[in-house]
């Protein structure tokens, strides 16, 4: 066994499997929650996760949110490979709470492959059905009944606020190398706005949708590269339509990679962002027609959003996203703004 001892025996003895456990080790490269596959002796398999103590303030909530979306999935997926489903607790519950975290279990989907990035048009295509069915599914879900388990996830307006807090403090001593980046920045902050704004007048319908559409939140089938599953759910709740869009487009239609030091290999592809608005909008008809309207600001936005997430946690000390080297954060923040440029540049093919 490949975990430290007698700690998560005691975990894994928590949670009600059919069988004796037979391995466990840790599994995938995710930015925030731990993760391990746990093999039992029927050869069943199951994802063992502690939930990351950035995501735990509201743990309860955000199983009860989980709990409830795929439940309401699993009203139309029939088919137990396409909706993630949670093994409870020997005491019945959707979660453990220790001392040592939060701990939940997931049921392992076989045959299925996770992409790293957008190896083709169609694995993009795919992706884009996959977000659209997504929302659709939950359309008649009442988004006012779930908990926002990370306040203000998408509130770009306070996203904002929260770099100047961190340009003002300065307390790493890392500002003065970054003040092109924070000039770009805060001359499109009333722009990055925009939206949260359009949400709070009611202009733009709120929704159940993902916030965090990246294609490696999207399980394929192995043999035919089709959408099995959306996971990840932590950050499903209340949100625009338009994120869930932006956010596919900021990580799927970059030629680069998120930390990409070259920023001359940061481009957006055009065929690429068209490719994901067809298959979103026809996985998902049920869009307003101001939503479809504002597809190319939803990716500008949630790309500048980023941008400033960044910016914000590199002026922090790089306190949220987990980093492999000192600079990866400041060079994530330079990717976003070069994609942004693109999208300035790009703009009029967009609509």
């Amino acid at each position: 066994m490949h975990m430290q001892s007698a700690l998560e025996e005691r975990i894994l003895r928590a949670f009600a499997f059919e069988d004796k456990i037979r391995d466990y080790r840790p599994y995938g490269k995710g930015h925030i929650n731990t993760t391990y596959l746990v093999t039992l002796e029927n050869g069943h398999r199951y994802i063992l996760q502690k939930i990351s103590d950035l995501l735990t303030r509201d743990a309860e909530h955000l199983m009860e949110n989980i709990a409830r979306v795929t439940e309401h999935l699993r009203k139309t997926e029939k088919d137990p490979r396409k909706v993630l489903t949670l093994l409870k607790t020997r005491d019945g519950k959707n979660y453990l709470p220790d001392v040592t975290g939060n701990w939940r279990v997931y049921h392992f989907v076989e045959d299925s492959v996770c992409l790293e990035k957008v190896e083709s048009n169609e694995d993009f295509y795919q992706s884009a059905l996959a977000f659209g069915h997504f929302v659709e599914l939950l359309k008649d879900f009442p988004a006012e009944e779930l908990t926002e388990t990370i306040p203000d996830f998408h509130n770009t307006p306070k996203r904002f606020a929260r770099l100047h807090a961190a340009v003002e403090a300065d307390t790493c001593g890392r500002r003065a190398e970054v003040e092109e980046e924070i000039r770009f920045l805060f001359a499109r902050e009333e722009e990055a706005g925009m939206l949260q704004r359009m949400r709070e007048s009611g202009e733009l319908p709120t929704r159940v949708t993902h916030n965090d559409t990246k294609l490696d939140n999207i399980l394929f089938d192995a043999a035919t590269r089709k959408p099995l599953c959306i996971i990840d759910l932590d950050t499903v709740m209340p949100g625009l339509s338009l994120y869930d869009f932006g956010d596919s487009i900021r990580f799927g239609a970059s030629t680069g990679a998120e930390d990409e030091k070259d920023l001359s290999k940061v481009q957006l592809d055009v065929g690429k962002y068209e490719v994901f608005r067809k298959g979103f909008t026809q996985a998902f008809p049920d869009l307003t027609d101001r939503e479809k309207e504002l597809l190319p600001m939803g990716a500008k936005v949630i790309t500048m959003e980023q941008a400033a997430r960044f910016l914000t946690d590199y002026l922090e000390g790089d306190p949220y996203y987990r980093i492999h080297y000192p600079e990866q954060n400041l060079d994530r923040t330079r990717t976003q703004i070069r994609l942004v440029q693109e999208m300035e540049d790009k703009w009029d093919m967009l609509s």
